[in-house]
């Protein structure tokens, strides 16, 4: 059995958790990859849940909220 490994595991999360904020269909929403340094799986798991939870009911607060978290290149 090969061992994960949690750097890819975060990545993958983080790609997770980008498609979860991309509610505007024509804008793709991408994360500063340096917060991977800070966070740990469970808190992007958590992330992740939290966002499927809410999905269909954000409100304009909620997205000003999730708009400091993208990265703007």
């Amino acid at each position: 059995m090969q061992k994960k490994n949690p750097i890819n595991e975060k990545e993958a999360l983080l790609k997770e958790i980008e498609a979860l904020l991309s509610y505007k269909p024509d804008e793709k929403t991408t994360i500063n990859p340096n917060y991977l340094d800070y966070l740990e799986i469970e808190d992007l798991e958590s992330i992740k849940k939290g966002l499927i939870e809410k999905i269909g009911i954000l409100t304009t607060e909620d997205i000003e909220w999730l708009e400091q978290f993208k990265k703007y290149d």
